[in-house]
């Protein structure tokens, strides 16, 4: 039985939900996200949607995942389970490195005028062996994004 890994990531950033929300919710925030190291393909009617409307529990689309923005290191096959526009999306999908592939994003409010994001990953690596390497990686990616957030919107340190 392949082993399954969680892993949790949450910033406390210095912007209103709909602010963040509005930045994060298309493929051009997620390589805001991702960039340099990382960036993510998507074809040219999918590259400019919101993630609002998209369509949920079909198939939207494959991405190649290019390191440094060149190289081919994993190709993703996007699907939405769920949107909560302004406020969260659940993905569930597949990629050649991971069988299942679950990132939940929810960005709620702190504060006056900050938020909170939160990921929450559970993934299964198609090979097992790979586990506690892309745990790592995954982890090393994910906290770069809350870096790359945290940089962009500023943190929110009134309420620490």
């Amino acid at each position: 039985m392949p082993r399954t890994y969680s892993l949790h990531f949450a910033s406390e950033l210095n912007a209103p939900v709909e602010v963040v929300w509005d930045a994060v919710g298309t493929m051009k925030g997620v390589n805001a996200e991702l960039g340099p190291w990382l960036r993510m393909t998507a074809p040219p009617e999918a590259a400019g949607q919101r993630i609002e409307d998209a369509p949920l529990r079909t198939p939207m689309f494959s991405s190649w995942v290019l390191l440094g923005g060149v190289f081919p290191i994993d190709r993703h096959h996007f699907m939405l389970a769920a949107v909560e526009p302004g406020r969260a999306f659940w993905e569930e999908s597949t990629s050649w490195s991971q069988m299942r592939w679950e990132h939940r994003r929810r960005i709620a409010p702190r504060g006056d005028s900050g938020c909170v994001l939160t990921d929450a990953l559970t993934f299964t690596p198609r090979l097992g062996a790979l586990g506690p390497v892309l745990k790592r990686v995954i982890g090393a990616i994910f906290r770069h994004r809350h870096r790359r957030l945290r940089r962009r919107f500023g943190e929110l340190t009134s309420l620490r």
